[in-house]
C-alpha cells in the first residue's frame, strides 16, 4: 500500500510540473526539438523492462499503448499552435489542466483496480507504456501541426521577399 501512495504522490507532482512547464513554454516560440525531445527522454524509462518484475505480455503491451493513444486525443484537442511575430507558439489552453488531472484520476482508479489483478511491477510497466503511447501520439500530432505552420510561414516569408525584390 505504501508503494501505491508514493507512486500516486509522484504522479501528482509530475502533473503539476507538466502544467507549470506548459504555461512557461507558451511564452517562448516552440521548435521541432522542443516537440520531439520529451518522448525521447521518456523512452529511457523502457530500461525498466530489462528487469523481470516489470515485464508484461505482448497483449498487455498492445492494450496499454492503445489506451494511451486514445487518451492522447484529449491532449491533442487542447494543444494548438499559432504563428505570432513570424514564429510558432503553443497556445495555452485553459482546459489542459483539467484534462491532465482527469486523466490522472482515471489512471489512479485504473491503477487501484489493476493492482488487485497484477503485481506492482506489471502495473508499473503497463502504465509506463500507456503514458509513453499517449505522449508519443500527442507529440506526433503537434509535430504535424508544427510542420504545417512552418510551411505556411515559409510561404509567407517567400512572398514578402518576392515583393521586396519586385519593388
Amino acid at each position: 500500500m505504501f508503494l501505491i501512495v508514493i507512486t500516486t504522490v509522484i504522479a501528482f507532482v509530475m502533473a503539476f510540473t507538466m502544467i507549470f512547464y506548459r504555461l512557461k513554454a507558451a511564452e517562448q516560440p516552440t521548435s521541432v526539438k522542443k516537440i520531439i525531445l520529451p518522448p525521447l527522454f521518456m523512452s529511457t524509462g523502457a530500461i525498466m523492462f530489462l528487469f523481470p518484475v516489470f515485464r508484461i505480455s505482448l497483449l498487455q503491451v498492445f492494450e496499454a499503448l492503445v489506451v494511451g493513444m486514445i487518451f492522447s486525443f484529449f491532449l491533442i484537442k487542447t494543444s494548438k499552435l499559432e504563428i505570432r511575430d513570424q514564429k510558432i507558439y503553443l497556445i495555452p489552453s485553459k482546459s489542459f489542466a483539467f484534462i491532465l488531472f482527469g486523466l490522472l484520476a482515471l489512471r489512479i482508479i485504473a491503477k487501484l483496480i489493476f493492482n488487485i489483478q497484477f503485481s506492482l511491477g506489471e502495473t508499473s510497466g503497463m502504465f509506463f507504456l500507456l503514458a509513453f503511447g499517449m505522449i508519443v501520439t500527442w507529440r506526433l500530432a503537434m509535430l504535424y501541426q508544427y510542420k504545417k505552420l512552418e510551411a505556411k510561414l515559409k510561404k509567407t516569408k517567400k512572398r514578402k521577399l518576392y515583393r521586396k525584390v519586385v519593388k
